[in-house]
Formats: structure tokens, C-alpha cells, sequence
């Protein structure tokens, strides 16, 4: 049985003009943040600059340190793995089925667990 995400990894993005297979994007490694792979789905020439969706990929015990996105809100959405997310001061768990709301200029930071973490980063309007 395929995960998740396999399973999002290799799919479909079905856009008014065109059809993106997400198995023909790479994934890349982050430019700041070491063990952090993206691949990125949807951008922002597909949707106006409105919103871009990205896999997240930390490996076990990566962490995104500590940023903020001045012009974007952001959502996660927890596909695989655990790990531990700080939002401003708030701090939870992140678990399959988990989602963390990140508005404009809020600190934020994720930490990967000992099997690593997968997550769907969506940001609103486009990052990339």
C-alpha cells in the first residue's frame, strides 16, 4: 500500500490550461535549513501569484529554524512522521492529520521527530 506521500509525490495537479505530474518535479534541497527537501507543486505562474503549495520533506531531527514570511500566510498540512511545532510561543505536536495556521510576520518553527516529518506547505499569495 502506498503513503501518502507516494501517493502525493507522483500525482496530478489539474489547472484550467494544463496538467502538472508531480513526478516530474524534483525535489530540491532547502537553501537555508539542512535535512529540508521541497518540491514544489504548485507556483505561483499557475495561479495568478494567489497561492503555491509545496511538499516539505525534514529528515529525522531536521529543523526549520526559526523564520517568518512577511507577505504570506501559511498553512501546513501533516502527511507523515511526527515532530514538534512552535508557533509565536505556542508550541504542539505534529502528527498526521495535524494542521498549523501561520499568519503574516508570525515567528515559526518546525522540528522533524526521529522518523522525520512530511508536510504540504500552502502559502498565501504565492511564495515562489
Amino acid at each position: 500500500m502506498k503513503t501518502m506521500t507516494e501517493r502525493l509525490s507522483k500525482g496530478l495537479t489539474t489547472c484550467i490550461d494544463k496538467d502538472i505530474e508531480a513526478q516530474e518535479i524534483a525535489w530540491v534541497p532547502h537553501t537555508t535549513f539542512k535535512g529540508v527537501s521541497l518540491k514544489h507543486l504548485i507556483k505561483g505562474t499557475e495561479t495568478g501569484g494567489l497561492l503555491s503549495s509545496h511538499m516539505v520533506h525534514l529528515e529525522p531531527h531536521a529543523v526549520l529554524e526559526e523564520h517568518t514570511h512577511e507577505n504570506q500566510w501559511e498553512l501546513h498540512e501533516i502527511i507523515e512522521g511526527k515532530g514538534c511545532f512552535l508557533l509565536d510561543s505556542k508550541e504542539v505536536i505534529y502528527v498526521p492529520g495535524n494542521m498549523g495556521i501561520i499568519p503574516k510576520r508570525t515567528r515559526h518553527k518546525v522540528v522533524a521527530g526521529e522518523s522525520g516529518l512530511v508536510l504540504m506547505a500552502k502559502f498565501f499569495p504565492a511564495l515562489l
